[in-house]
């Protein structure tokens, strides 16, 4: 059966067919860039990255064409959990550098006009910290354990957790330590690796500690922060049973006692003060697992943070339907709070979307051209621009990932996305570094590296800078609060912003689009903009208000809303 693209199924309100006004809040349409340092550029040869090794990249990114660099922690960790368990909140591990190289990185960012958001790891810290030291050193009902979650432990002598809470990583979320006397004593929470133990947001000195934290990287000049599980910091009184069995999902969505309680959000109020003691906007972003878009709106309130993941996007499939339902919700939910929706396909946490979604390159790139399309702010994660997939046949040895290790864990896929980049063709790490990579690269990773891509008017590099370069030329594209769906055959997604339309097949086999909404600006793959849109393929199209697909049909149904 032949399929068409027809007219509107909602007009967008007056004063929305072009671009919004110019207002303040660079993070509002910002492409942001993740980098995970342990895996981008190795500058000393030891098989690590570096940031001697990011700063040496910058260029590149810049060149790519985002707007900020997020960099996953680089502070010093005993790397249990590949940073995430911190030992100093204001020093460099010496695996990648010091606090010069972080200055002089930030320095270069600036200079090539990219700002520079980086990590903080307020829910919990390395049980090597000076604090979960001096707390054990100290027993129980010392004033040092009431800044971490010690609580005796359920049974006859104590021998039972708490509480029934598990870990994300599998297995209880907590430990029983040893007392100075050497006897089986206190037990402490974790909601991550044993090695992670929970700070205890009650206690003043958390919140002292995490101010200073702030603003030491804010004289630094760096321009914002990535709060690391920002939805996990308060824990519900009396630390209630959960009364689940069965492993706890980080992506997901049941109503938890220990994530996403109400009394994070005094937090980040606070939070917000700090940051606008420092001029040149400095944000907040919340990595908030919630129910919902309405709860994660919450976070984005205008007296706390900048913007949140939009986690419920990421966990959407390669389906029209779906995908206009999520992308509805998620304007909708942001729209009274004035803040910014954010997209994002991949990430350090999750199996890279070319794996994720199914159909290989040519659907990574149409997913990453419609994410590109939506307005709001967007994230990439470091090597999607190259079209990389999910390394999925590492060694066991290889592997360091510690959700791989405990019973009834999480899959362990997380090194799969973590392998290092290839820059260059050959070498013993494709241009990573010197001296190899501290996680195997396939065989095939030169011919998908930078090298490689750079100059193919084909290649997956070359679609993601000029899908950016458009981002910012274009008056349809960047911030935004809406979408105007318009009529599309089943399996297409199809909508306008202003004088821009994007189409997405992502059905079986092509489309035909009855009416060609305008010119052709860009397709994730071969499409001369006639005739049937291929099966993955999405398209960019510049079309004037009022002509073509773009029509009204009349309705004034409310913007966002789903048409007809």
């Amino acid at each position: 059966m032949t399929q068409h693209l027809g007219h509107t199924g909602s007009a967008a309100p007056a004063g929305e067919q072009g671009r919004r006004p110019e207002r303040t809040g660079w993070w509002r349409d910002a492409v942001i860039y993740q980098v995970y340092p342990r895996s981008f550029a190795d500058a000393d040869g030891d098989g690590m990255g570096d940031l001697a090794g990011v700063r040496s990249r910058l260029p590149y990114l810049a060149d790519l064409g985002v707007d900020a660099v997020w960099l996953s922690p680089f502070y010093a960790s005993p790397q249990a959990d590949g940073g995430y368990d911190v030992t100093d909140y204001r020093a460099v591990d010496p695996r990648f550098g010091d606090l010069a190289d972080a200055a002089a990185l930030i320095k270069d960012a600036h200079a090539l006009g990219l700002r520079v958001i980086v990590d903080v790891v307020p829910n919990h810290s390395s049980d090597r910290h000076a604090w979960f030291q001096q707390a054990l050193e100290e027993g129980p009902g010392s004033p040092a354990r009431a800044r971490y979650h010690f609580r005796p432990g359920r049974g006859e002598d104590g021998q039972l957790p708490p509480n029934d809470w598990e870990s994300v990583f599998g297995g209880p979320a907590w430990t029983r330590v040893k007392e100075s006397d050497g006897a089986p004593g206190e037990w402490y929470l974790h909601l991550f690796a044993p090695e992670q133990p929970d700070f205890d947001w009650e206690h003043p000195a958390v919140h002292d500690e995490f101010r200073t934290v702030l603003r030491f990287w804010l004289d630094l000049g760096v321009d914002g922060f990535r709060i690391d599980v920002a939805h996990g910091l308060v824990k519900a009184p009396g630390l209630p049973d959960t009364g689940q069995t069965g492993q706890l999902r980080l992506l997901g969505n049941a109503r938890l006692p220990f994530f996403d309680q109400d009394g994070v959000h005094e937090i980040y109020r606070d939070w917000r003060r700090v940051l606008e003691e420092y001029p040149g906007e400095r944000i907040g972003v919340a990595e908030a697992w919630t129910p919902n878009s309405q709860r994660t709106a919450l976070y984005v309130r205008e007296d706390e943070l900048h913007q949140a993941f939009n986690f419920h996007y990421l966990q959407t499939g390669w389906d029209a339907e779906a995908l206009r339902a999520v992308v509805t919700e998620s304007l909708e939910a942001m729209r009274p709070v004035d803040a910014p929706a954010t997209w994002v396909l991949s990430n350090h946490d999750v199996v890279r979307h070319r794996t994720r979604l199914g159909g290989g390159l040519p659907r990574a790139r149409a997913a990453a051209l419609l994410m590109l399309a939506l307005p709001g702010s967007a994230y990439v994660y470091q090597g999607e621009e190259l079209g990389l997939p999910e390394v999925t046949e590492l060694p066991d040895e290889a592997r360091q990932d510690p959700s791989f290790f405990r019973d009834n864990g999480q899959d362990g896929l997380r090194d799969g996305c973590r392998v290092p980049l290839p820059w260059d063709r050959a070498g013993s790490s494709f241009g990573f570094g010197r001296g190899g990579s501290w996680l195997p690269q396939p065989e095939d990773w030169g011919e998908m590296s930078v090298a490689a891509q750079a100059g193919d008017p084909d290649s997956t590099l070359e679609l993601y800078r000029k899908a950016l370069r458009l981002r910012h030329e274009h008056p349809g594209l960047g911030a935004g609060e809406s979408v105007e769906w318009l009529h599309a055959p089943e399996g297409v997604l199809a909508f306008r912003r202003g004088d821009f339309v994007c189409t997405a097949n992502t059905g079986d086999g092509p489309a035909e689009l009855q009416e060609i909404p305008g010119e052709l600006i860009l397709a994730s793959g071969p499409y001369d903009g006639r005739g049937h849109l291929p099966a993955d393929t999405t398209a960019w199209w510049s079309a004037a208000p009022g002509t073509g697909a773009a029509t009204t049909d009349g309705t004034g149904a409310a913007t966002g809303q789903a048409g007809a």
